[in-house]
């Protein structure tokens, strides 16, 4: 929870970023400042107008130090959804960021902004999914099935009375919380939720494993920060990048682990680590990703052309004025990352405001 202070200098601060970014004068800046200033002195905090909800969400995307792909931040489309107070409201809400993400495999870039935190910390409303769509996880006497990750989640979603089907590809529930009354879990329509099967180019029996992804990653549980103001539940997406879903969810050991299956269809050598059984199936199960995606006409970026994408967005920011910041241990992508600028490369991780922020789950207080 920020104080009146705090907020206030974080307002004037983003106040006058966006109208110098705007190309408005200073004056104009001076004005809407002692309005904003006026309305903290007396609320102790204060009302975005659309326009500054707009482009505060869109500079939280160019100052995120995570994330690789920046250059597209001005494209980001912001719904704005702070009116926005019943359980119902907020499901459509966010069953309609699905759908205008998703757009059919060519993804857009969205962020859908609901009401901000009082001035007292209390949260309006909160998304208790990670991402809005994910697979569940259930612990089995045979080990787990579907990713080992949802598991905690998926086991609240089961006492609040859902019940999956206990495969590996269960699309969990929204479960939104509004306020302090209890939090409510409603079902993803099937037909909303694009899902790509995965194959392999040229591996035979890949498509043995029965292998998809969802299309859009929407992050969901990340707090939103603009001159300072607090929006808890602010689900927002790009596309992916392949490594995202072959090096890391589907290879991970603690995920779904699909590394010795993948060289056990190459014909690998996994008796030792010295046959490169696992990077060589690394590659491939990222290959068969990129082109599942590519072949179902859905949207993704290669890691090699997200790089060349971030250099470009770097030397756009330099041409502004504006230094980079960057977090190098994310930034740098799991496969092949001296093969990129990205690991040759040097970024300060000092966090510049607006930004996205980690809170704590809401099941786990």
């Amino acid at each position: 929870m920020n104080s009146t202070n705090d907020i206030a200098d974080k307002a004037r601060a983003f106040l006058y970023t966006c109208y110098s970014e705007w190309g408005r004068s200073e004056r104009e800046a001076e004005e809407r400042w002692l309005d904003v200033y006026a309305q903290i002195e007396e609320t102790g905090t204060y009302v975005h107008r659309p326009e500054e909800l707009e482009y505060g969400a869109k500079l939280a995307w160019r100052n995120s130090n995570r994330c690789i792909g920046r250059l597209f931040w001005n494209t980001l489309s912001v719904f704005d959804g702070r009116h926005i107070g019943t359980f119902e409201e907020v499901r459509d809400a966010l069953l309609t960021h699905i759908r205008f993400a998703t757009n059919d495999g060519k993804i857009r870039p969205a962020i859908t902004v609901l009401p901000p935190a009082g001035k007292d910390g209390n949260c309006p409303v909160r998304i208790w999914n990670h991402q809005l769509i994910r697979y569940a996880g259930y612990e089995t006497e045979n080990g787990p099935v579907g990713d080992p990750n949802s598991i905690p989640f998926t086991q609240i979603c089961r006492e609040l009375g859902w019940k999956g089907e206990g495969t590996h590809f269960d699309l969990l529930p929204l479960v939104i919380q509004i306020g302090d009354d209890a939090p409510r879990w409603f079902e993803l329509p099937r037909d909303l939720v694009l899902e790509v099967p995965l194959r392999h180019p040229e591996l035979p029996g890949f498509e043995e494993l029965q292998l998809k992804w969802y299309a859009v990653p929407i992050i969901a549980d990340m707090r939103l920060e603009i001159g300072g103001i607090s929006y808890p539940a602010a689900p927002f997406n790009g596309w992916y990048m392949e490594t995202e879903i072959g090096a890391r969810n589907l290879a991970d050991e603690q995920r779904y682990n699909l590394l010795p299956r993948t060289a056990s269809l190459m014909g690998l050598d996994t008796g030792s680590n010295a046959t490169f059984w696992k990077d060589r199936a690394l590659i491939e199960l990222n290959a068969a990703v990129y082109h599942s995606y590519r072949n179902s006409g859905v949207s993704i970026v290669d890691h090699h052309t997200a790089a060349q994408q971030f250099q470009l967005f770097e030397q756009q920011e330099a041409q502004a004025g504006r230094e980079i910041t960057g977090d190098w241990t994310w930034l740098i992508p799991p496969v092949s990352p001296a093969t990129t600028h990205l690991f040759h490369s040097k970024y300060e991780n000092t966090w510049k405001t607006p930004n996205f922020y980690h809170q704590d789950k809401p099941y786990e207080k």
